[in-house]
């Protein structure tokens, strides 16, 4: 079978797939993910040995500590995949839940209700847990999916995928709810991207590249996500302890991740009581400072920072560091390096929060708190697909309620409309 027909058949399934799927009770949706968290932690050593097959390949060719990170699991990394299939399977199931209802002119009853998309394509890369977390909310939302996970994962993803395949189909779910794309061959996302016929929605969730590639050459409808250019900006009015422990905590807890901070902005006034300290724990953390001119006065030895410092998503424990003059600068400097994913300002000043809040266009808007937080179990949504930065069709951590669309229930006493 050539790559074509390889794709294909896939789609095809998935499609048949989700037309049982959008009719499936929530009890037998919830079932399945239960039984598919159990499946995981009963199979935690061979996730584990596929996982370090997935490493030793990456570290022979070189890949840097960050991205080791991403694709690396143990133990408590897949019982939190588990933890949050339960999660999703205890939500609340959106499909067929009524928006709005409401009588016309002509006695016409109406009720909006929410429906699943169809069949979902997700492009990643190496983040085994997306495997999970994906087929989770797919499958509660009612939409069949299609996985297609980098090649670096390949090992991890096809033993994930094969213990919660089995276990949602011994569930009850339809064959092809959840197919997976073993053949790492990249001219099949060239295929997918024009599957229009089988394939609803694709959702990209890796790097700026990948994404940019699905947004400008696929014909399928795509929701775009999270290339993370994170700020952190302190403000005059920030307490700097709090301020210190939030930075250490965007930049350094998960560098490699879309919602960890990149650039940190200072204000002026506060640069010299805050920087110096910051930056000798930031070096001892193993964090590369690259900082303007005025950032270099006050932490010496660092590394003088370029324009391309202040657009790249670094997804490593480098930092760049710009002193501003006021709110205002900060505000200027976000707009124009942002990529609309999350932005914070720590302060004590109310009107400034305020202003930060209404001005900052990112799907999530922070005071006094990590950029960390921009996920979809922190908001409780037990899991999500990805982190939306457009603003069609969805925005923010994506979960169950992003993963449907509406339909007009129409209720008649056979009622015929008449030019008027």
């Amino acid at each position: 079978m050539d790559i074509n027909e390889y794709i294909i058949a896939k789609a095809k399934n998935a499609k048949l797939a989700a037309r049982t799927l959008a009719t499936c009770s929530t009890s037998i949706k919830n079932k399945a993910l239960i039984n598919m968290a159990d499946a995981l932690t009963s199979n935690i050593s061979s996730i584990l040995m596929a996982n370090k097959k997935d490493i030793a390949a990456t570290e022979k060719d070189g890949k840097n500590k960050a991205f080791i990170d991403r694709l690396s699991l143990n133990s408590g990394r897949i019982n939190a995949m588990a933890d949050g299939l339960i999660a999703v399977s205890a939500l609340p199931d959106p499909i067929g839940e009524g928006t709005k209802m409401w009588n016309t002119a002509d006695e016409l009853t109406i009720d909006k209700i929410k429906v699943p998309l169809g069949t979902i394509g997700i492009i990643y890369e190496a983040r085994p847990n997306v495997t999970v977390d994906a087929a989770a909310l797919c499958i509660k939302s009612g939409n069949s999916v299609i996985l297609r996970g980098g090649s670096e994962a390949i090992n991890s993803n096809l033993e994930i995928y094969n213990t919660i395949y089995k276990a949602a189909i011994d569930s009850g779910l339809p064959e092809g709810c959840i197919e997976f794309v073993d053949n790492t061959n990249r001219k099949i996302v060239d295929i997918l991207m024009k599957l229009n016929q089988y394939v609803d929605v694709l959702i990209p969730r890796g790097g700026a590249s990948l994404i940019k590639n699905v947004v400008n050459n696929s014909t399928v409808p795509v929701i775009e996500t999270g290339v993370g250019n994170c700020h952190v900006y302190v403000d005059n009015g920030a307490d700097t302890e709090m301020a210190e422990n939030i930075v250490i905590n965007a930049k350094t807890q998960r560098p490699a991740v879309c919602n960890a901070m990149e650039t940190l902005l200072v204000h002026k006034d506060i640069a010299k009581s805050f920087l110096p300290h910051l930056g000798e724990t930031l070096k001892s953390l193993g964090v590369e400072i690259r900082g303007c001119s005025e950032t270099q006065k006050f932490i010496p030895n660092i590394i003088p920072a370029t324009e391309d410092d202040y657009e790249t998503e670094f997804l490593d424990l480098i930092i760049a560091i710009r002193i501003v003059d006021s709110i205002d600068a900060a505000m200027d400097h976000i707009y124009k390096y942002g990529t609309k994913h999350s932005e914070a300002i720590i302060t004590n000043n109310y009107s400034n929060s305020r202003r930060f809040l209404k001005e900052v266009d990112a799907a999530a808007v922070y005071v006094n708190a990590s950029t960390r937080f921009t996920d979809g179990s922190e908001f409780g949504f037990g899991a999500e697909i990805g982190i939306s930065t457009q603003k069609l069709h969805a925005r923010g951590p994506m979960g169950l309620n992003e993963l449907t669309t509406t339909k007009y229930i129409v209720y008649g006493q056979g009622q015929v409309r008449k030019d008027k």
